[in-house]
């Protein structure tokens, strides 16, 4: 396992890392425990959850994920994990209104978040702590344009930076980190951080998504990765399954992710995202690569990459996904990547 430096900070990550969004809906306590201790067997130090898992989102199963970990974590070397969660972001309250009566961004709301965090993890510090979605409206989730109108943003980002301070300053993180950001968003994060002079790192990561049907990241966010050292950590890289080429052909596998959630996961069933997956499945089978293990080895081999997200329902899949580190394309093979993409440009933004 090759391990990277998380941004500026000094912390070390696998390059791989396991995403847990389906511990508490798809898995089961005892099955997501298999896949902590296969990823952790495996080298992967790294695991990533946030306080909103499982999704898709309910009142039933949200803190669950956190719960899962917590009772895996209590038996394991502590200091031999990195373990990374994440603070919600307002949205409307039908939707996450079961948490903290309908979250903010208010140094409050974190603070409590990283503390009911902390006690289901059953841990008393969090190597990464990130902000799930930003306080403000603008392009994530599936939206690729962003629509200049009004906008309420109650909590300014050098506000939520100042908390993020107080807590690394505390010990309860270590780190922080945002998600779902754009380039004028992570921009400001780091004016802000230079502005007020934290005695941290201030913001070492970014967990965007970034796969085959998706490279919006590179229009923009990768030069500031690349430039201002901030760690990318891609998530959806098979783009909820889809790049494993199983749903094609209309195949509905039971039990899978876009077969189960077919509404939540859209963006990745649409026309223009089918055709996309056959070119590059296409492309997987002349150089004689499994679709999964080709979509992997793109998104790992990528300079402004720090640790890839993977996520798998079975313990079978994730060994499978663990694997891809042994595979690197070659020239010829990015090259016929490149071309796919100048015909199917990111049409799962």
């Amino acid at each position: 396992m090759e391990y990277r430096q998380l941004g500026n900070s000094d912390i070390n990550v696998s390059v791989l890392c396991l995403g847990t969004m389906t511990f508490g809906a798809q898995n089961t306590p005892s099955q997501a425990h298999d896949q902590l201790q296969l990823a952790f067997d495996s080298g992967i130090n790294f695991i990533d959850t946030a306080e909103l898992y499982p999704a898709p989102v309910t009142a039933q199963t949200t803190f669950q994920t956190e719960a899962i970990i917590g009772s895996w974590l209590k038996h394991q070397q502590r200091d031999k994990i990195v373990l990374a969660t994440k603070v919600v972001g307002p949205a409307p309250k039908k939707w996450i209104g079961h948490i903290r009566g309908g979250p903010d961004l208010s140094e409050q709301q974190i603070t409590r978040a990283v503390d009911d965090s902390l006690t289901r993890l059953q841990t008393d510090y969090i190597d990464l702590y990130q902000i799930h979605w930003p306080a403000r409206k603008t392009n994530y989730f599936g939206k690729l344009g962003y629509e200049v109108g009004k906008d309420k943003h109650d909590h300014p980002i050098t506000d939520t930076l100042n908390t993020l301070e107080k807590l690394i300053q505390s010990g309860k993180i270590r780190a922080a980190g945002v998600s779902n950001e754009t380039p004028w968003g992570l921009h400001s994060y780091l004016a802000a951080a230079r502005e007020t002079g934290t005695q941290s790192q201030g913001i070492v990561s970014i967990q965007n998504p970034y796969c085959l049907l998706n490279r919006t990241f590179e229009i923009g966010l990768a030069e500031f990765a690349h430039r201002e050292n901030i760690g990318l950590l891609a998530y959806s890289p098979l783009a909820g399954g889809a790049l494993s080429g199983k749903y094609l052909n209309n195949q509905k596998p039971p039990g899978a992710r876009l077969t189960l959630h077919e509404n939540y996961f859209y963006r990745y069933t649409t026309e223009a995202a089918t055709r996309a997956v056959a070119a590059y499945a296409d492309i997987a089978g002349k150089y004689d690569l499994d679709p999964a293990t080709m979509a992997l080895a793109f998104v790992r081999q990528q300079p402004f990459v720090t640790s890839t997200i993977i996520g798998a329902t079975t313990t079978a899949q994730l060994r499978s996904n663990i694997n891809s580190l042994t595979t690197t394309l070659e020239a010829s093979c990015l090259k016929d990547i490149q071309q796919a993409h100048l015909r199917h440009p990111n049409p799962c933004p």
